[in-house]
């Protein structure tokens, strides 16, 4: 039997649900950042639907991580951009082409929302996912580097 992945989207209710499992990807990534902080950041998103979309990622009908998508606006790319701002699947749904079944879900519903372009970062040593994401057409862009600055 084929496992089906699909997205529901998250909304304000959902904010208990979510804390565990963005808690354990920060976790993850080692990103720092207390409960307080988090909670608000994720109220903002839940409660202002132009700052982004944020889905539960459903395995077979269990929540099994979440991904989030937050929009900009690129001259370059000709209009809406977006960028996956985290994806998480819980240790136990990974190694199941959820991965791959997510984006492609992601971005079906991004190119629904009008977004031209999807962009992504994933740390340098983490191999499996930028094998998956470069399989899904993502690639770094020579020449440049992302750089950010908290304000």
């Amino acid at each position: 039997m084929t496992a089906i992945w699909t997205l529901q989207t998250a909304t304000s209710r959902d904010l208990a649900a979510l804390l565990p499992l963005v808690r354990a990807y920060h976790a993850f990534e080692g990103i720092v950042l207390d409960d307080a902080a988090r909670s608000a950041a994720l109220c903002r998103l839940l409660e202002t639907p132009t700052f982004g979309t944020l889905w539960f990622v459903l395995h077979d009908g269990a929540r099994a991580g979440y991904v989030a998508i937050c929009p900009g606006y690129s001259i370059e790319f000709g209009g809406l951009d977006a960028f996956v701002d985290e994806f998480y699947l819980e240790p136990a749904h990974r190694a199941q082409g959820g991965g791959q079944a997510v984006l492609a879900l992601v971005k079906a519903a991004a190119r629904d929302q009008g977004i031209r372009a999807l962009h992504l970062e994933v740390a340098r040593d983490n191999a499996r996912a930028r094998r998956l994401y470069e399989r899904l057409g993502f690639e770094a862009r020579a020449g440049y580097v992302l750089m950010s600055t908290d304000l």
